[in-house]
């Protein structure tokens, strides 16, 4: 049986059957991937197989939809989409709290604006 390695979750390590989903290994012993959807909508389980990407399944449709070609070079997924045959380790991004809205009489800047000297 595969090993899946959580390392963003203390690199915790659980056994799985081959050919499982990863999202629902994670659900299911508590790996942590942060998740939505569950369907390949949303993004949000974006996931990096640091270790064993060659023991994951083809990448689908639905992740492209959400990652580059340069994301799924650097072995990212989504583990929604994602079925594991062999040992692997995978890591994520931690949950953000929600952002705070912009102060009252300041306008959010995004990346794509200079920022005006304040």
């Amino acid at each position: 049986m595969p090993l899946i390695t959580f390392i963003t979750n203390g690199a915790k390590v659980v056994s799985a059957p081959e050919n499982s989903n990863l999202l629902r290994v994670s659900l299911r012993e508590r790996g942590g991937i942060p998740f939505k959807c569950g369907g390949g909508l949303c993004g949000t389980c974006r996931c990096r197989i640091e270790v064993g990407l060659e023991h994951t399944d083809a990448v689908k449709a639905k992740e492209r939809n959400h990652l580059s070609e340069a994301d799924l070079a650097g072995g990212y997924r989504m583990a929604c989409q994602t079925f594991v045959n062999g040992d692997v380790s995978v890591s994520w991004e931690p949950r953000l709290p929600g952002q705070r809205p912009a102060p009252p009489g300041r306008p959010a800047q995004d990346d794509s604006s200079p920022a005006q000297p304040g």
